[in-house]
């Protein structure tokens, strides 16, 4: 058995009952439970339809988000997340280039890194090497009046361990943004680079080794495994390349407004929807999201 679900951005809630029912008919599903009116419903298949990524396409055209997947065991018990652009609005390492001056450098190798035509390791060490001489005080700068949290992060992770799930940030940036940011969404953990500096000011360099999409991979494994689980119990979250290693091992992997190499070898993509999707996908109702 497969469940179907369908998502709307939550600031449109356009989803309409006549789009949910004309799929619902057109694959012979079951019941439609809607999770949130205008928002998100779903519904039980027997099989993945011939022409689901047919209608994928429609419906994204239209704005609509569009899943299948094992109804079996949808509820995870863990979720590993990325930072930028995942749970946060921005790469703090632009933001971090911007008060150095050399912002346009350091954007063009984070687009390629992302993107997957520039390895991560070598591209990480070339953007921090521009950073060296920055005052260590721009990093406060950056947190307090250029880091947004992305919609519905602090819903998804606060009901995840309302449930007893453990939560986990894992980023190829650096641990003096991911420590901030998990506090603020409440996050159990977090794992990210070190970022040097010798009296107030950055080196241009980054503790050894550096986590890269290896590294989350071996996080999603250790941290699965300290609790009895495997990966397979995991729904993990991400945009960039370097996060194709743990959304690819994951139970749950999803490309969220992902970069097009991502998008192209994943296929739960949400490109509309905020992070509340995750919760959807694992068939919580909006009455279950923890305040």
């Amino acid at each position: 058995m497969f469940t179907v679900t369908i998502l709307a951005a939550p600031e449109r809630a356009n989803l309409a009952a006549p789009l949910v029912e004309e799929l619902r008919k057109d694959w012979d599903g079951g019941h439609v439970l809607w999770l949130n009116p205008g928002i998100a419903a779903e519904f039980p298949v027997e099989a993945v339809p011939a022409d689901f990524w047919k209608a994928w396409e429609i419906l994204q055209q239209k704005g609509f988000d569009l899943a299948i997947q094992p109804t079996l065991g949808r509820r995870k018990a863990v979720l590993l997340a990325d930072m930028d652009s995942t749970m946060i609005q921005q790469e703090c390492i632009d933001e971090l280039a911007d008060f150095a001056g050399v912002g346009a450098r350091v954007a063009a190798i984070t687009a390629s890194a992302m993107n997957g035509e520039l390895n991560f390791h070598e591209a990480l060490t070339a953007r921090v090497s521009l950073l060296a001489g920055l005052s260590e005080s721009a990093i406060g700068e950056v947190l307090d009046s250029r880091i947004t949290l992305a919609a519905g992060g602090k819903e998804l992770v606060a009901t995840m361990r309302a449930e007893g799930a453990y939560t986990a940030l894992v980023s190829g940036g650096f641990t003096v943004f991911t420590g901030p940011v998990a506090a603020a969404l409440g996050f159990d953990e977090h794992r990210a680079n070190e970022l040097l500096a010798d009296q107030g000011v950055l080196l241009g360099t980054v503790g050894l080794p550096i986590l890269g999409r290896e590294a989350k991979i071996e996080a999603l494994e250790q941290i699965t495994a300290a609790r009895g689980l495997t990966p397979a119990d995991a729904i993990a979250v991400g945009d960039g390349a370097n996060d194709l290693g743990m959304l690819k091992l994951a139970g749950t992997g999803v490309a969220l407004h992902a970069k097009p190499v991502v998008a192209a070898e994943v296929d739960l993509r949400i490109n509309h929807g905020d992070l509340t999707a995750l919760l959807y996908l694992q068939g919580y109702a909006a009455e279950e999201f923890a305040k």
